[in-house]
């Protein structure tokens, strides 16, 4: 049987499994965060990946090229970079090695300087490279199976992309972005930040890839130093740093969700955040927490105070009976607005039905601050204190320590801590931005953010718990 045959009986085994299809027909063998890659590529519509240099990523991008070239039917591929030395010289060629090695696509494609196509089907089937100046270089593309690859995504301008995202409105339609992190604004910027939910997103460091030269990284490393924001970007695959007014940093945040410890058995305090909505588009979210590792988050929609009173009571019972060597579970509430209904049925439905281990706390978001030489209000200081816990961790982690703080996997709830901004009173304390002005800049209510920093304060004035 001639290889044509033998490669269209394994195309649904391709489609599914794209790294059998590198190793089988590139003779490609994935690094393990490639692997992760190709494995978001075949279930998700969006996947973004910032990296240091030298990790693979444009090896990467012309197997995921071929994959959806030859396993998809009538496809149209669109590779773009910023520039075209970028582009031609660097991603084309790289798809050119990688198709020139392989004798099957060799008799399947045929390769030409700026587009590579299906023999027999030059018209509908095809990948073509197009440089990222013009919007209109992006438009006009219209097929089932369609694949974006922006390549050096940091340096293409909002404007095209918005185009590329406009285009992509098929089932099977898909994007793959890749880049160094060099700018701390647009669209492959928030993909891993505001956006971050809508995404599969990966970071890569050029310390942990077998592929660069460890010589050159020590090198840039002695001439900018390990904390600067070249090192963040060339090496670490990190952004440069957060924006002044940003008060958690992302890469703080990303730590602790990437951290998975055991549930702490020597912990005799349990902690539940309750951030409270009723109607409209805001969540109402439980957030559980034993010691600093944090649980999934409940989530809730148009929901009363009554029906919130049972989650929320729910949440603790079952906490309990997981955590018997729990003697308290402390329940703060954001007892601003409607949180003020659930507070006064919390302490009701304690008394009734006889849940001594319970205390709870309501928390005045405008209130005066435990720490007022530092803080405007209660709710500053309580995402203060989740700032001091996370950039503990972070020091604990660069000194090779064990990260001791676990946030759960929720993109969302990354998104709502990295993207809130603050500033300086004149009276030198600080306080956080506004909800309203959040959602002006089209940001989302941050409440899953504030039922997780709900659950990691501990007021010091004890006379505010409902006993």
């Amino acid at each position: 049987m001639d290889r044509i045959k033998v490669f269209k009986k394994k195309i649904p085994l391709y489609r599914k499994e794209p790294w059998i299809f590198c190793e089988e027909v590139l003779q490609f063998s994935p690094d393990s965060w490639q692997l992760e890659v190709l494995k978001d590529l075949v279930n998700h519509t969006h996947v973004s990946v910032r990296s240091g240099q030298g990790v693979g990523k444009t090896g990467l991008e012309a197997a995921v090229t071929l994959w959806f070239l030859t396993c998809f039917p009538f496809p149209k591929v669109i590779a773009t970079a910023p520039t075209r030395q970028q582009l031609h010289d660097v991603l084309w060629a790289e798809i050119s090695k990688w198709q020139t090695k392989s004798p099957l696509l060799k008799q399947l494609l045929k390769w030409t300087k700026t587009k590579i196509y299906m023999r027999k089907f030059e018209e509908r089937w095809f990948a073509t490279a197009r440089t990222a100046t013009k919007p209109e270089n992006m438009q006009g593309f219209h097929e089932d199976y369609m694949l974006f690859i922006v390549d050096e995504a940091s340096g293409v301008a909002d404007d095209i992309m918005e185009a590329i995202l406009g285009t992509l409105s098929g089932k099977h339609n898909k994007l793959l972005m890749c880049g160094n992190p060099t700018k701390i604004s647009g669209v492959f910027y928030d993909s891993h930040n505001r956006d971050r939910a809508h995404y599969k997103t990966h970071k890569v460091s050029s310390m942990d890839s077998s592929r660069t030269s460890k010589k050159n990284i020590d090198m840039l490393l002695d001439k900018n130093g390990k904390d600067s924001d070249v090192a963040r970007v060339r090496v670490y695959g990190e952004f440069p740093r957060a924006e002044a007014d940003t008060f958690i940093p992302l890469e703080i945040a990303e730590l602790a969700r990437d951290t998975n410890l055991d549930t702490p058995k020597d912990i005799t305090i349990g902690d539940l955040g309750v951030d409270v909505a009723r109607f409209g588009d805001d969540e109402t979210v439980i957030a559980s927490r034993i010691g600093d590792k944090v649980f999934p988050l409940k989530t809730y929609r148009k929901q009363d105070t009554t029906a919130t009173t049972g989650y929320v009571l729910k949440a603790a019972k079952e906490m309990k009976k997981k955590n018997p060597q729990l003697k308290w579970i402390y329940i703060k509430v954001d007892d601003s607005g409607v949180g003020g209904g659930v507070t006064d049925q919390l302490k009701e439905k304690k008394i009734e039905q006889g849940l001594s281990y319970i205390r709870i706390y309501p928390v005045v978001n405008n209130g005066k601050a435990n720490d007022p030489e530092h803080y405007e209000n209660v709710g500053t200081e309580q995402w203060g204190v989740l700032r001091e816990t996370l950039n503990d961790n972070l020091s604990a982690h660069l000194q090779g320590e064990k990260s001791t703080v676990d946030l759960p996997t929720d993109e969302k709830l990354i998104s709502q801590l990295t993207t809130r901004k603050y500033r300086m009173t004149s009276k030198g304390k600080i306080v956080l931005e506004r909800k309203e002005d959040m959602k002006k800049r089209g940001l989302q209510s941050p409440d899953r953010a504030d039922a997780v920093v709900l659950s990691f304060y501990r007021p010091k004035d004890k006379i505010s718990i409902l006993m």
